[in-house]
C-alpha cells in the first residue's frame, strides 16, 4: 500500500479531499484552515525560532486564508507580524473572511498592497543603500495564489512576486509557492523562490518535478488531521470506506524498492544474474559505453559485454578487464553477440552516423529486451529504423530534449507538463518510460484495465539528487545501471524505478562527501556499489 505521504495529487484532487474532509466526515473548513495556519507557523519557528519580523503576502483566496490565520497565532504570540492585502477585505468570503476577522481580532497590522508598495518605494528612495528594504532582516510568508491558478500572474500578483524576490529575505510558502503550477511544476510567468513549503492534506505533484524542485525549498507535509478514510484507506468491510483518490504519480521510496531487491543464495553464479550487451561507442565515444557497463557490473550483473568500434576495444579493456568488448564494424558483424545476451543496452555514444543506425537496427531485429538512451532515441524519433517495432520490452529513457524528438514538440512543450509527456511517450512506444530532470518520472507500459475501461499507465517520481549531476556521462551510468538491475529478473518498472533511486542516491552520497561542483558520473560506482549491498 502507498503511504499518504507518498502520494502525489493533483489541485482538483486535493479539492476532492477537502471536500471529503469538510462534507462527509464534518470537519468545518475554518477549522482545517485553522490547522494549516499553525502547521504553518510552526514550521516557520522551527527553522526560524526569533523572527524580528514576519510579514504575510496574503491573496483573496483560501490561501490568503492560511496566511491570515498565521499572521492572528504570531500576534497572539507577540511576534511582530504585518499582513500586507492584495485583496480588498471586504471583498473575502467564506473561510478566508473568517481568517481575517481573526486576524484582524488579534489586532494584526494591515496594510493594501497599493500602501504598501508606495511607502516601500519611498523608503528605498530615501535610503542611503538602494538596496535596502525595510524588512531586510523578517521572515516572508508568501500566502498569495493557492492551487487554483490557471493562465500567467499578472497584475499586482506578478508585482508582488518580484519584489518578494528582491526583498532577499528568507521565505516560507504556504501549500505551494505562488505562481507554481501545481499539476506540473511548471511557472505561471513568474513564481515565489521558497526556502520553505508546507503541503496541506495531499502533497501537490509540482512541488517535486519541472521547477518545483527548485522554487519550492524543503518541502514539508502535514495532513491537519484529516482521517485516512478521505483518502481511501478504510477497511474494506467499513461502511465509511471510500473507492481511492487517484493519484497523478507515486513518490519513490529507495529503502522500500531495495526490500524487493532479491538477496543473494549462497550457491549463486554468474549464470543466474544475466548478461547485459552494451552496444555503442562511435568514433570518438568510447567513454560512454564503458561507463554503461560498469554502472551494470557495479549493481550486479553477471556477464557484461560490449560492441563498439574497433579502435576503443583496448581502452576499454584496459580500463575495466572484467568486460567482455567486442570490435564491430559493421551490423553484419554485430549479429553474432546478440545470440547470448540477456538483454541490450543501446544508446550510449552510439551517435547519428550509418554505423549507429546499423547498430540499433540489428538490436531490434534481436528481439531482446532493450534499454534505449541517448542517440538511440534519436535514431528512433527520425523513423528510418525501428517503425512498427514491438517496444512492450524497451525501457526508454530520454532528457526532455530526447523526449521532445520523440513526441514532434519543442522542449519548452515538454517541461511545461512532465507528466503528460512521459505519458504520452510510454503510450506511443507502449514501452516503460523514464523521463530525466529534476523529479525523474517513470511511467510503466500502459496496462490493460477493465475497470479503467482502457490502458493504465501507472506513475512513479524520483525524488532524489541534486544538480551536481547536471554533467556528462550521467545518463550512461544510468542506463547500465537500469539494464544490470534487468539482467538479475527486475521487470521493467521495477528495475526503472529502483535504477533511477540508486543513481540519484548514489549521486547524493558523492556529492555529500565532496561537493555537486566537479562531480563526475564516475564518481558514482562507490557509493552505487554499497547501495546495492545495504541490507
Amino acid at each position: 500500500m502507498i503511504k499518504i505521504s507518498n502520494r502525489l495529487y493533483t489541485a482538483q484532487a486535493v479539492r476532492e479531499l477537502d471536500r471529503r474532509a469538510i462534507e462527509e466526515q464534518g470537519i468545518a473548513g475554518i477549522v482545517l484552515m485553522k490547522r494549516a495556519g499553525r502547521a504553518a507557523l510552526d514550521a516557520l519557528l522551527a527553522r526560524w525560532p526569533a523572527p524580528e519580523k514576519i510579514t504575510v503576502f496574503c491573496g483573496g483566496g483560501n490561501n490568503g486564508g492560511d496566511g491570515y490565520i498565521m499572521a492572528g497565532l504570531a500576534q497572539q504570540m507577540l511576534i511582530p507580524v504585518e499582513i500586507v492585502q492584495l485583496a480588498d477585505a471586504q471583498k473575502l468570503k467564506g473561510d478566508a473572511r473568517r481568517a481575517w476577522a481573526f486576524a484582524s481580532e488579534a489586532g494584526v497590522a494591515m496594510r493594501s498592497w497599493q500602501s504598501y508598495s508606495r511607502s516601500d518605494s519611498a523608503s528605498n528612495t530615501n535610503s542611503d543603500s538602494p538596496t535596502e528594504t525595510q524588512f531586510a532582516s523578517g521572515i516572508v510568508v508568501d500566502a498569495l495564489l493557492g492551487t487554483g491558478m490557471s493562465g500567467e500572474v499578472r497584475g499586482d500578483y506578478r508585482q508582488a512576486i518580484e519584489h518578494i524576490h528582491q526583498l532577499g529575505s528568507p521565505v516560507l510558502s504556504a501549500d505551494i509557492p505562488s505562481g507554481l503550477c501545481s499539476d506540473t511544476g511548471a511557472v505561471l510567468g513568474v513564481a515565489v523562490q521558497a526556502d520553505i513549503t508546507v503541503s496541506f492534506i495531499g502533497i501537490k505533484v509540482g512541488l517535486l518535478t519541472g521547477r518545483g524542485p527548485a522554487l519550492a525549498g524543503d518541502v514539508l507535509y502535514r495532513d491537519l488531521g484529516v482521517p485516512e478514510v478521505v483518502y481511501g484507506d478504510a477497511v474494506a468491510n467499513s461502511a465509511a470506506a471510500q473507492e481511492p483518490l487517484p493519484v497523478a504519480a507515486e513518490r519513490l521510496q529507495l529503502d522500500t524498492l531495495l526490500a524487493a531487491f532479491p538477496q543473494r543464495e549462497r550457491d549463486a553464479h554468474k549464470g543466474r544474474f544475466g548478461h547485459v550487451l552494451v552496444i555503442g561507442g562511435d568514433k570518438g565515444y568510447g567513454g560512454a559505453v564503458a561507463m554503461a557497463a560498469e554502472a551494470a557490473l557495479r549493481v550486479g550483473a553477471g556477464l557484461v559485454s560490449v560492441a563498439t568500434r574497433p579502435e576503443h576495444v583496448p581502452a576499454l579493456l584496459a580500463r575495466r578487464p572484467e568486460l567482455m568488448v567486442k570490435g564491430v564494424a559493421s551490423g553484419q558483424e554485430l549479429e553474432p553477440h546478440l545470440e547470448g545476451p540477456t538483454l541490450i543496452v543501446i544508446g550510449p555514444g552510439l551517435g547519428r552516423s550509418p554505423w549507429s543506425e546499423q547498430m540499433l537496427q540489428k538490436a531490434i531485429g534481436s528481439g531482446l529486451p532493450m534499454v534505449v538512451d541517448a542517440d538511440a532515441l534519436n535514431i528512433l524519433s527520425e523513423g528510418r529504423v525501428g517503425a512498427g517495432a514491438d517496444a512492450s520490452n524497451w525501457v526508454l529513457t530520454p532528457h526532455p530534449g530526447e523526449a521532445a524528438r520523440l513526441l514532434a514538440c519543442s522542449n519548452g512543450d515538454i517541461q511545461a507538463d512532465r507528466l503528460a509527456a512521459c505519458r504520452n511517450i510510454a503510450a506511443k512506444y507502449s514501452a516503460t518510460v523514464l523521463l530525466k530532470g529534476a523529479g525523474t518520472l517513470i511511467s510503466g507500459a500502459p496496462v490493460k484495465s477493465e475497470k479503467e475501461g482502457g490502458a493504465v499507465l501507472p506513475l512513479w517520481l524520483c525524488p532524489y539528487g541534486n544538480p551536481g549531476m547536471a554533467s556528462g556521462g550521467m545518463g550512461d551510468v544510468l542506463a547500465g545501471i537500469i539494464g544490470g538491475l534487468l539482467a538479475q529478473g527486475l521487470n521493467a518498472s521495477m528495475a526503472t524505478c529502483l535504477g533511477a533511486c540508486l543513481h540519484s542516491v548514489a549521486a547524493d552520497r558523492a556529492a555529500g562527501e565532496h561537493g555537486e561542483k566537479g562531480l563526475l558520473a564516475s564518481d558514482l560506482f562507490v557509493p552505487l556499489r554499497h547501495l546495492v549491498n545495504a541490507r
